[in-house]
């Protein structure tokens, strides 16, 4: 087969891996981490973007790297070829290849900040898409004088103390461990962060699988989801996590 994978960056290292020894030619698009950032709807019409713009005439299905991932799945249709997407919340569950071991470990580990190899080169302390993104509508980068000349002495104090620490519920680090760097200078970092903060840190071995058979076809129902043309992704507010309906229903993006 041929296929064309659109994936977040995040899962860079993993997907060159996992594509370079696919049994199928693998095309793949990967789209910016600053998407996660810009709510649901814009993320879902840049991917809808990118989805429209693929020659399905090339291909024989079309994969998305995403979970769940803010929504931004949500209402993507298939036109005349299938796409692909695994059953995961967002993804993480793709760095530990199932939502069984992803809900376990989020359920037994409370607090916890996950490390892998693209949140640090690709998520962390990037501008990505300016005035576009959340984060940026709601002054959550602003400094201390920005925020006194936009909302006063009072307010700047209060809001400066909420937005400037979006880590204080957290209590653990935990570097997932794809086998794909050719050192461990990104566990270092992430059990220095850990240390720095007075936080437990933990090595967790990752798994290739769940990306794996999404790059070789292997699409069983409980673990991808086969989205036939003429239906759209839904969220199924269950454990399948995703659906799918008709793309005609007049709520879609």
């Amino acid at each position: 087969m041929r296929l064309k994978l659109i994936a977040c960056e995040i899962l860079y290292r993993e997907v060159c891996a996992v594509v370079a020894r696919s049994e199928h030619q693998v095309d793949v698009e990967f789209m910016p981490k600053g998407l996660h950032d810009m709510g649901q709807e814009r993320m879902s019409r840049r991917l809808v973007e990118a989805v429209g713009q693929v020659d399905e005439s090339d291909y024989d299905a079309i994969l998305l790297g995403y979970g769940l991932c803010s929504n931004g799945v949500m209402g993507l249709a298939a036109r005349k070829i299938p796409l692909v997407v695994p059953r995961a919340h967002d993804c993480i569950t793709l760095f530990l290849g199932s939502k069984e071991r992803y809900l376990d470990y989020f359920t037994n580990h409370p607090g916890v900040y996950f490390k892998t190899s693209g949140w640090i080169e690709r998520g962390e302390d990037l501008e990505q898409l300016g005035a576009d993104s959340i984060h940026a509508q709601n002054d959550l980068g602003s400094s201390y004088e920005d925020l006194v000349a936009k909302y006063g002495p009072d307010n700047a104090k209060f809001l400066h103390e909420q937005l400037g620490d979006m880590t204080r519920h957290y209590r653990q680090i935990t570097y997932i461990d794809m086998g794909v760097m050719p050192d461990g200078r990104f566990e270092d970092i992430s059990r220095r962060q850990a240390q720095e903060r007075g936080w437990t840190f933990e090595r967790l071995q990752g798994d290739l699988s769940l990306l794996e058979d999404l790059v070789n076809g292997r699409w069983d129902e409980d673990r991808f989801l086969v989205v036939s043309p003429g239906t759209r992704i839904a969220s199924s507010f269950d454990d399948g996590v995703v659906k799918t309906e008709p793309a005609d229903r007049p709520d879609g993006p």
